[in-house]
């Protein structure tokens, strides 16, 4: 038995079932974004984006440059500066951020409150007077906050919410949050390059009324002297989109209704990781990262080797043995790129997003077992 798809990549990942080339046949290649049509049809990812994630009706939402890198970095620079900071570190990207505000952008009252990989940080050591940057789902750990985070509706300060392996595939609390930024390459597996920055009214008020503190490059400009670029907002983009992108972005927003909108994009994700939970829970050699089952990602779905063997050998051991497993996997071509993020402890990371079929998923994890053993056997 065969996945039928061995895509697990967790950036970019796997197409939606069904996908082909032919979803790309009405792109406007050749033609302008700045056009009546191009226009439309950027600004339909806007629409069809808010509608499905429930998105709150005040909210704006814009489609930006370079990723969700891109997202992050545009806000940070825009809007930190005038308030206290904490920052959550619990994978490689959150540190990113948190590395970013320290030795970039030098804030001189910045807290950085870390948790191993796999745990969350404790939300009880948050100030939430201040502004708050936090990540919702470790892509590089598998651990996400919890729905019910203690983040209080009232506070002063905002929370920039950097959500790029969670939107699309859990229930996100808008009331709690004033920034939002995602990916199109992750959980509707849409091609890569291009971000999303949602803002609350919160969020826009402190744009207009509280310039940032330092010059900003023309990418990075969410404001002029009238106010809220709110072209942005509506389809206009400050750079040059890829409108094959544009065209995926819609396929896979489409898919996203048809398949039963967020409620149903979140069954399928969590259906996954169930899947992984029965199997983890027979395996003698895997453990999930995350040990608390509350804090689980069901996207990037992290596993730790836990054997006494592996455990035995030093760093650089555990990492060419997990490498091996990896690649006896993709030789195979039943699951390609399933290593663990670089910066993560060594072991397999497995998407589980809306795109993977749950089919896929139980059929590649005999296979695991399978590669754990030839691996093993050579250090017997």
């Amino acid at each position: 038995m065969r996945p039928a798809n061995p895509c697990f990549s967790s950036g970019p990942c796997a197409k939606r079932p069904g996908w082909s080339l032919n979803a790309l046949s009405d792109a406007l290649v050749g033609r302008s974004h700045r056009s009546t049509e191009g226009r439309a049809r950027l600004n339909e990812v806007i629409t069809r984006s808010k509608a499905i994630l429930g998105m709150p009706e005040d909210w704006v939402l814009g489609i930006v440059p370079a990723s969700d890198t891109g997202a992050v970095e545009m806000v940070l620079w825009s809007i930190l500066g005038t308030r206290p900071v904490d920052v959550l570190a619990f994978e490689s990207f959150s540190a990113t951020w948190a590395n970013d505000i320290i030795a970039q952008l030098k804030l001189p009252d910045a807290r950085v409150l870390k948790a191993d990989y796999g745990e969350i940080p404790d939300l009880a050591q948050v100030d939430w007077a201040r502004d708050v940057v936090l990540t919702w789902n470790g892509t590089t750990s598998g651990a996400r906050l919890p729905y019910d985070a203690a983040i209080p509706t009232q506070r002063d300060g905002l929370v920039i919410c950097d959500a790029t392996s969670a939107a699309f595939a859990m229930d996100l609390p808008w009331e709690k949050l004033d920034v939002v930024t995602w990916s199109w390459q992750k959980v509707l597996g849409g091609e890569a390059a291009h971000g999303m920055l949602a803002l609350s009214p919160r969020a826009v008020q402190r744009l207009v009324s509280t310039p940032a503190p330092r010059a900003l490059p023309k990418i990075f400009r969410l404001t002029n002297s009238k106010g809220l670029i709110d072209g942005i907002f509506r389809g206009d983009t400050i750079n040059t989109p890829s409108m094959l992108c544009v065209e995926d972005a819609l396929d896979g927003l489409k898919w996203a209704e048809d398949a039963g909108g967020l409620k149903g994009l979140i069954a399928r994700s969590e259906a996954n990781l169930a899947a992984i939970a029965d199997w983890e829970a027979q395996s003698g050699w895997a453990q999930f990262l995350a040990p608390n089952p509350k804090h689980r990602s069901s996207t990037a779905i992290c596993l730790r080797i836990v054997a006494p063997w592996f455990t035995a050998l030093d760093h650089a051991g555990q990492t060419a043995a997990a490498k091996k497993i990896v690649s006896l996997l993709g030789q195979e071509g039943v699951a390609m790129d399933v290593g663990s993020y670089r910066d993560a402890p060594p072991g397999l990371r497995l998407w589980g997003g809306a795109t993977v079929e749950t089919a896929d998923l139980r059929a590649v994890l005999p296979w695991l077992d399978w590669a754990y053993a030839q691996v093993r056997a050579q250090h017997a």
